[in-house]
């Protein structure tokens, strides 16, 4: 342990992770300052990278705020049930990764945390997000999934440069229309496995999104703005309640990949209205129920989604 701690002393960087600790270190929240009596301390090097992934930690002491110049911190795959306050006394954090824990909230001094860039609280107890996390303007990438997260809290569309967003396997009945008009920067939207029930109409203003993915909800209608998306390149709506598919999909010239498998009584007359398609060919003719057409999309000269397979009643998928 020893060496490792004065390896850290020298870089900066503390990594302590798959040890079985059960509690951190006391050198470590001192800021490792308990060094040898031959190192010189005015050679050493605030810690600014610590890892204590994959152990058996289940609390995080207050004196974290001695760790004033932490750039990074990963408490992944821990038993730790809540955060210290002092999580909001670290000016420097940027990257703050607390997925595989046992966390029922977040505390509302992470908004005081306003360099994060970076946050993954994925699999825990969480039930909500706190509204202060807002405040962390610089905030691009926000992973919440597989938690209990019933609603997110409309001050989130403060976070304007968010780009990345996970949200996978909560409790979400709907998705706010301000949030939404705010983030015209989000390349990826994942918020499948939950409860929906529409897709905002203010998802046209997602023009730089690339994938969405709203599978295994139970939204019954895609909205006319999905036209805007004009960046989708891969949008999942597999297993909804959709009984009709807009014509405004077949404005969408850099789709690739357009999953509708398992959703309701949707039928071939609805496909084939599109103006966009050139040509329409059935391929062949199954002995059996189903049936598998081949359907050429051109879009600029280019050839898109390809293939679509169908069954008597519903639409199992419709991929590139």
């Amino acid at each position: 342990m020893e060496r490792i701690l004065k390896s850290a002393r020298d870089s900066g960087s503390l990594n302590l992770s798959n040890r079985s600790l059960r509690e951190v270190p006391k050198e470590v929240y001192s800021n490792l300052d308990s060094g040898a009596q031959d190192e010189k301390w005015w050679e050493g090097v605030d810690i600014q990278k610590l890892i204590l992934a994959h152990n058996n930690l289940e609390v995080l002491r207050e004196d974290l705020r001695n760790l004033s110049s932490l750039v990074v911190l990963n408490i992944s795959h821990n038993n730790i049930s809540s955060l210290p306050t002092a999580i909001g006394d670290l000016p420097l954090l940027k990257s703050l990764d607390v997925s595989f824990n046992r966390l029922n909230n977040l505390p509302e001094e992470i908004g005081s945390t306003t360099a994060l860039v970076k946050v993954d609280c994925s699999n825990n107890c969480l039930t909500d997000l706190p509204a202060s996390l807002a405040r962390c303007l610089e905030l691009s990438e926000l992973k919440a999934s597989n938690n209990n997260i019933s609603r997110m809290p409309d001050e989130l569309a403060d976070c304007s440069k968010l780009s990345r967003l996970n949200l996978e396997g909560n409790k979400l009945v709907t998705l706010s229309e301000k949030m939404f008009m705010s983030w015209t920067m989000l390349t990826e939207m994942n918020a499948a496995k939950n409860l929906l029930t529409t897709i905002p109409d203010s998802v046209g203003s997602l023009s730089k999104l690339i994938l969405l993915d709203l599978h295994q909800n139970k939204i019954t209608l895609i909205p006319s703005s999905i036209k805007g998306c004009s960046s989708l390149a891969e949008f999942y709506m597999g297993n909804n309640l959709l009984s009709y598919i807009p014509v405004d999909i077949g404005m969408l010239s850099n789709l690739g990949i357009l999953d509708l498998h398992s959703n309701q009584d949707t039928t071939t007359r609805s496909l084939m209205l599109y103006p966009t398609w050139t040509k329409w060919t059935q391929a062949n003719h199954a002995q059996s129920k189903d049936q598998h057409w081949l359907c050429l999309m051109i879009f600029d000269g280019r050839l898109k989604v390809t293939e679509i397979y169908i069954s008597s009643r519903r639409i199992y998928a419709l991929v590139h």
